[in-house]
């Protein structure tokens, strides 16, 4: 059966399929990146519209291929989808003004942290979906975590799968409260990554190696290390395991990494500090 939402001509692509104006509230970088990854895959830009009054001009020169920026909802018509992607902070200031765009049947997703559903639909009504992405959205390679309203049905929830899967695959939950291990793993995840190339280049200079060559290598060794994972069929752990001979310098540096108080322990109470800080975010 083709979703109501979608017309049957269309029903290979959802995202080109969704009748209707999509709303983008926010257009910061994670906003961003949905805008590009819509209009990458073809999405008319004359069905978006962007509200920020502080739209960047990578923004304005998206939006200036035939989105809307910053109109009036009048005259907008029927609103698809509001997607809410303003910092969590700023939400109780602009959820009057959200709330403007949010007709009976508009599915609403939220990609802000620590906004709970409840809050959502107490602000701005319609169907929500709350969802977390993180950064490499911007190329694409992102991942979501996704968590539905008991009042989204099937068609929403395609709806809202289309529009997030633009910039990466897409995962989905039925209870709400992983929703802050998620953003601890995966949505500050990147920044761990990041930490772990800056200090892996530190090392290097201090093992004697130029700062410029030491900074390369860590970054290619990152980031082809992170390939090699996607791409491969085999856990992290086996990938780890085919690295290191018995008694080589990999098992050498392994040993430190490996104490009980090393990396597991560090890493157990940064992902436990992250969850903690995005059930605050919640109150």
């Amino acid at each position: 059966m083709t979703p109501s939402n979608m017309t049957p001509s269309n029903a290979s692509n959802p995202l080109h399929a969704i009748q209707g104006t999509i709303v983008l509230a926010g257009a910061g970088k994670m906003g961003g990146a949905l805008l590009t990854g819509w209009l990458a895959q073809g999405l008319d830009p004359a069905r978006v519209v962007v509200i920020d009054p502080h739209a960047s001009d990578e923004i304005r020169a998206l939006t200036a291929k035939g989105a809307r920026l910053n109109p009036a909802p009048d005259g907008v018509g029927d609103v698809a989808a509001l997607v809410v992607a303003v910092k969590p902070q700023m939400f109780h200031e602009a959820a009057a003004t959200l709330r403007k765009w949010v007709q009976p049947s508009t599915l609403v997703v939220s990609i802000m942290a620590g906004t709970t559903i409840a809050a959502l639909s107490s602000a701005c009504g319609g169907s929500v979906v709350r969802a977390m992405p993180n950064t490499p959205a911007a190329i694409g390679r992102g991942i979501t975590v996704a968590v539905a309203d008991g009042n989204v049905g099937a068609q929403q929830r395609a709806m809202a799968q289309a529009l997030l899967a633009a910039t990466g695959s897409v995962e989905w939950v039925d209870d709400e409260a992983l929703m802050d291990a998620v953003t601890a793993v995966s949505g500050s995840g990147p920044a761990y990554v990041f930490l772990l190339a800056e200090e892996l280049a530190r090392a290097g200079v201090a093992a004697g190696l130029p700062a410029d060559l030491a900074a390369k290598l860590a970054r290619e060794t990152v980031s082809g290390s992170g390939e090699l994972l996607r791409r491969s069929d085999l856990d992290a752990a086996t990938l780890r395991q085919n690295v290191t001979s018995p008694g080589g310098t990999t098992a050498a540096a392994l040993s430190v990494l490996m104490q009980p108080d090393a990396m597991q322990a560090l890493m157990t109470r940064a992902v436990a500090a992250a969850t903690t800080r995005s059930k605050e975010l919640a109150k």
